[in-house]
């Protein structure tokens, strides 16, 4: 009767009492361990305990296990279990060992919900330390997909952003075992991550089970799959995804309710480093063209130089002025004159390799810096095809205007070895073009120099 009395007792306990013996079997458990773990007590009666524990976990579980069976009682140690449904429980043991009965006797108590409120404090923290330490923005994804992952598991894990003013979907982070970052998509699309932001409702997938039947099950061959919606000012502007392709990773309605607490600080983060990007870059750039400025553009010459005088090779710069530009000002307003210089901008920008600089000076001057170039005659042909490119009629709102330009190059290391020796010769060359009527392309000489010494519009540093 006694024992009757003790087993309803135990029955009656929120946490799990638990008996193992010396193979690390269960010979009993209360009640309360199908609530905690899953499994009914006759799923576990005789098997290891050690099947159950968290793989990560095993060889400090076995550890603490081996020093309670040598008279070294526990009563705070903690490590993870994997439930029935395959979810993470967290757990902390009180346990001694009874010599006696050749039994480790334990209770068990589920702290899961203590760990996850622990870990989503140290996330928003770790969240908006982010925001003001990382570099840049790849540097906060990264830092952001790190923090996500001490909260459930990404290794699988990707931010979408909206741009609504084209109506795409970018990735700029995007971290996956089998696939690289998608193009960029329409929001009209049907993937999941489209849908998503559509809606603004966060999106459980699972085999068989949307989190909402009426919206497809399409855009993703994963298993399990969870997105939130990154909002601001009520509006989704982006997306954090994991995804798993295997039952051994799941993710559960309490996973999505982490995920979307975490979202709103992580959509400040990225907010505010999008606005410190666009601050530096605003800073660095012409507002009209959105060419490299003065201050960048020589930065980036000034680097190349060192690479060129520390390794090697040649280089050229091109000084370009257009012909009679004021002439359109006068004649068809200052709004269309900057229409034809971003228009202008443009064609240098898409008729450059990759690697070279182009940057505006100011008034109707650009600069574009040739790297790597196997000889002089490159750099002519390329200033030979600007020359073209700008010739070419523009199609400026309702009219068509015709443009021309005068072109000077100076080449590394044969017109100078310094950036200013160089813009010197380069501005020299393209305004001896001028005198003579423009239209043309002019390598610099000598004698441009001797002619018209101190005449820049660039200089080495202020």
């Amino acid at each position: 009767m006694e024992i009757a009395l003790l087993n309803k007792i135990m029955d009656l306990l929120w946490d799990a009492i638990c008996v193992v013996d010396t193979e690390g079997r269960y010979v009993f458990v209360s009640a309360s361990y199908e609530r905690i773990f899953g499994y009914r007590p006759e799923e576990v009666i005789g098997r290891r305990m050690i099947e159950l524990v968290h793989p990560d976990d095993r060889e400090a579980t076995m550890e603490v296990a081996s020093a309670i069976m040598a008279g070294q009682p526990q009563s705070h140690f903690q490590n993870r279990y994997i439930r029935k449904d395959g979810s993470v429980v967290h757990i902390m043991w009180s346990a001694r060992w009874s010599e006696p009965d050749q039994m480790r006797i334990a209770v068990a108590r589920d702290i899961t919900a203590l760990k996850r409120a622990e870990s989503m404090t140290a996330a928003l923290h770790a969240i908006s330390e982010a925001a003001h330490t990382a570099d840049n923005l790849p540097a906060l994804y990264e830092e952001i997909h790190r923090i996500v992952g001490t909260l459930l598991p990404a290794n699988n894990f990707f931010v979408a952003l909206y741009d609504p003013l084209h109506g795409e979907l970018s990735f700029p982070y995007f971290v996956d075992e089998h696939d690289s970052a998608p193009p960029a998509q329409s929001i009209d699309s049907g993937s999941l991550t489209a849908q998503l932001i559509r809606t603004g409702q966060a999106l459980l997938v699972t085999p068989g089970a949307p989190s909402d039947p009426s919206l497809p099950v399409i855009g993703s061959d994963a298993l399990h799959w969870l997105g939130v919606p990154l909002c601001s000012q009520g509006c989704a502007v982006g997306a954090l995804v994991v995804q798993s392709y295997s039952d051994a990773t799941r993710y559960t309605e309490a996973d999505k309710e982490l995920l979307q607490f975490v979202s709103t600080q992580v959509a400040a983060a990225i907010e505010r480093k999008q606005a410190e990007a666009r601050l530096h870059h605003i800073a660095r750039h012409d507002p009209l063209t959105d060419l490299a400025n003065r201050d960048l553009f020589h930065q980036q010459f000034e680097a190349a130089l060192e690479n060129v005088t520390r390794f090697g090779g040649n280089l050229a710069l091109l000084y370009i002025d257009l012909d009679k530009f004021k002439q359109v000002n006068d004649r068809f307003g200052h709004h269309t004159g900057d229409l034809l210089l971003c228009e202008v901008a443009q064609r240098i920008r898409s008729h450059l390799r990759e690697g070279d600089v182009v940057g505006r000076m100011g008034g109707d001057e650009f600069v574009v810096l040739l790297c790597r170039l196997q000889s002089v005659a490159d750099s002519i042909q390329v200033a030979e095809k600007l020359r073209a490119a700008i010739n070419t009629p523009f199609q400026l709102a309702d009219r068509t205007l015709h443009a021309s330009t005068s072109v000077g190059v100076a080449t590394y290391p044969l017109h100078g070895r310094t950036s200013r020796d160089l813009t010197r010769a380069a501005d020299a060359a393209m305004y001896q073009v001028k005198k003579e009527g423009g239209n043309r392309v002019r390598v610099a000489i000598l004698t441009d120099l001797a002619d018209d010494g101190e005449r820049s519009s660039f200089a080495s540093p202020h």
